[in-house]
């Protein structure tokens, strides 16, 4: 367990494959949003459900062209004309409204003239028959699946959703999440933190990270560096799908999460990644629960948060590609050569691109307090001028 590092993308395949997507519940449209669809989604109605108009203007025969046409009527959005159309009769229409029988062209009410309720072209007029319709399922038809199963459920997934005939959607049940942060040297936030005591952040961080994901969160607060403690904490959590811990992971004396683990019954799985900040991370099993265990710097906990944790509550959300995705930008700046170890640049967008942060301890806030994106470079990687494109893991 001690040897070899594994790889970020070995690390994220071995711990999602610890976990299985959650049970299925069936929410409302507006409790969906950030979640991800359990099952296919499929329309259980043609949209349009009718020829529709697309303009305000008037329902013609293009046939009779430039007109004259009596003006016999209406159709507004939700109603309609109630008769066809005979010949040498228009009806005036609105946007959204149903194209009466017996036409079939919209005269958009700029190009037209009418006085009384006699109607005429007045402009070039539509240019072929069927200008300005809404067809009848041409955005989609019964049957059709709107979203599929994994997709995230975005607000425009949402409104397709609805303007299909769904009021609940299929989702997976939020996941519960316990956070432990252990460490004689932290005190809770604001109490007085004398001498080398620190209060501690990586609680109120990592639940603030979680608070706009569909998940539970339960803070336990601060477990002393105690192995009986530690354990007991572990097994009281039990019960939770998810057991985060910060602090303990790496190999000093004090560092008790591994043996509290295996104190507790769980199998641990993986312990320490190639990557810089972060490579004191764990995770294995406690009965049900997946357990992941963070460093305690709070720049390591946040960076592994991002990468580790996010991406196995989407898993269990049942998402169809939890891991984070990358995009390239421009750097500006210069970057060193890179290690044994992936590496994770704390840096800023710019207009350019991006640009490296100065300051990159994994126990520095200030500086990571403006970070808004990191800059990912793999093992051994050379120097990386100004100019360069880089890969780029948005942080907001």
């Amino acid at each position: 367990m001690a040897g070899r590092l594994l790889s970020v993308a070995e690390a994220q395949a071995r711990l999602i494959g610890l976990a299985s997507p959650l049970a299925i519940e069936t929410v409302p449209l507006g409790a969906a949003a950030g979640r991800w669809a359990a099952e296919d989604i499929p329309a259980l109605r043609t949209q349009p459900a009718a020829d529709l108009s697309a303009m305000d203007g008037y329902a013609i025969r293009f046939a009779e062209l430039p007109g004259p046409w009596t003006v016999v009527g209406e159709s507004a959005a939700g109603g309609g004309l109630g008769h066809a159309l005979l010949p040498g009769e228009a009806a005036r229409i609105f946007t959204g409204a149903p194209l009466p029988a017996g036409a079939d062209t919209v005269l958009v009410q700029e190009e037209a003239a009418r006085e009384d309720d006699q109607l005429r072209l007045d402009g070039e007029g539509p240019a072929k028959a069927g200008q300005h319709i809404r067809r009848a399922g041409s955005d989609f038809a019964t049957g059709t699946t709107l979203v599929s199963a994994g997709e995230a459920l975005t607000p425009a997934r949402i409104a397709l959703a609805a303007i299909g005939g769904h009021g609940l959607l299929p989702v997976r049940r939020r996941p519960r999440i316990v956070l432990i942060s252990t460490g004689d040297e932290l005190v809770p936030p604001g109490a007085p933190a004398e001498g080398v005591r620190l209060p501690a952040s990586n609680g109120p961080m990592l639940a603030a990270l979680l608070a706009s994901r569909p998940a539970e969160i339960e803070d336990r607060g601060i477990v002393r560096d105690d192995l009986d403690a530690i354990a007991a904490a572990f097994r009281d959590a039990a019960g939770a799908d998810i057991i985060v811990t910060t602090g303990g992971a790496s190999v000093g004396d004090h560092d008790l999460v591994r043996p509290a683990l295996e104190k507790a019954g769980a199998a641990l799985d993986f312990w320490r990644v190639a990557m810089k900040p972060g490579k004191p991370l764990m995770a294995g099993r406690l009965n049900d629960a997946i357990v992941l265990g963070l460093p305690g710097n709070p720049v390591s906990a946040f960076i592994t948060a991002r990468l580790f944790l996010l991406p196995l509550i989407a898993h269990m959300l049942g998402a169809s590609e939890p891991l984070p995705a990358s995009t390239l930008a421009r750097l500006d700046g210069d970057l060193p050569a890179t290690g044994k170890r992936a590496e994770y640049v704390r840096a800023i967008r710019t207009e350019t691109g991006v640009r490296p942060l100065r300051g990159q301890d994994s126990a520095a806030l200030l500086a990571f307090a403006s970070a808004d994106a990191l800059i990912a470079r793999p093992p051994d990687a050379p120097p990386a001028p100004a100019g360069e494109m880089v890969d780029v893991l948005p942080l907001a």
